[in-house]
Parts: structure tokens; C-alpha cells; sequence
């Protein structure tokens, strides 16, 4: 169990800003069914350490619907949108317009890529054996090419 409600160590977090005694104690005794992850294992980093903006992880895709009243203040007030925003997807490419300048090129850049499937926790909250069954999973798949 999570236990009492935490002194959070980044204190200009959005954990510290929306994670409050009230909404912890709605929650704090709840493991999620993917992984047994808990509120307090999702807001260690904030938890511990002094630096965080943001300062909540997933443990898997259930930390969203059972710590809804948290991750979706954090997420709004992250992303600046309004509860009942919806999220839109446009793959068209020829949409994607830049203003690279040509005498200043980017000489690097980075793309971050996270993986989810349905039924396994997330990188903070996956299980070992979770691990051991998304690598026989992926080899299967992999080897299938």
C-alpha cells in the first residue's frame, strides 16, 4: 500500500501542484491490475528528488483510468488543454511545414520512441517476467519477417 500522503520533494512540481492529501487518499491503496503499480511508486521521482517539473510516470496503461483524477490534472496542465479536449491525428505529411534556416542547419536531433502492448506494464512498471514475455514476443514476431 502507498501509505500516508508523501512530503514531495519537488515542491514546483505538477505532482505538487495536483497530487493533494485529498486526491492521494482516494487512492493510495489501489494496484493497478497490469503490474501492481501505485500511486506512489507513479510519483516517486517527485517523491525523492528536488528537480522535477512534471514527476509522474505509468507504470502501465491502467495508472490512467484508476489515478485518472491526477494524471489528467498533470496532462492538462502540462499540455495546457482543457478537460474536454480530444486528441487528433493527421498523418498527412505534405501538412508538416519547418523554418530551418539553411545558414543555421540542424546538426542533431532526437526521436524518442516508447512502446506499449495492450497487457504488459509500461517501462517504469513492467515486471520481469513481463520482460522475459514482450522478448519472446518480439522475437516471434521479428523473426516472422
Amino acid at each position: 500500500m502507498s501509505g500516508e500522503f508523501p512530503v514531495i520533494q519537488s515542491k514546483h512540481s505538477l505532482v505538487a501542484k495536483h497530487v493533494t492529501k485529498e486526491r492521494w487518499d482516494k487512492v493510495k491503496d489501489i494496484k493497478t491490475k497490469t503490474c501492481g503499480f501505485t500511486i506512489a511508486k507513479a510519483c516517486a521521482c517527485a517523491i525523492e528528488f528536488d528537480n522535477q517539473h512534471c514527476g509522474i510516470y505509468a507504470g502501465d496503461w491502467d495508472c490512467y483510468k484508476d489515478f485518472s483524477e491526477i494524471f489528467d490534472a498533470v496532462i492538462q496542465d502540462y499540455h495546457g488543454i482543457k478537460p474536454d479536449a480530444k486528441h487528433t491525428s493527421d498523418m498527412d505529411a505534405s501538412k508538416v511545414t519547418g523554418n530551418i534556416n539553411k545558414d543555421v542547419p540542424v546538426h542533431s536531433t532526437r526521436i524518442r520512441v516508447g512502446r506499449s502492448i495492450d497487457g504488459y506494464g509500461l517501462s517504469p512498471g513492467i515486471t520481469k517476467q513481463q520482460r522475459i514475455d514482450v522478448e519472446k514476443l518480439m522475437s516471434s514476431a521479428l523473426s516472422k519477417l
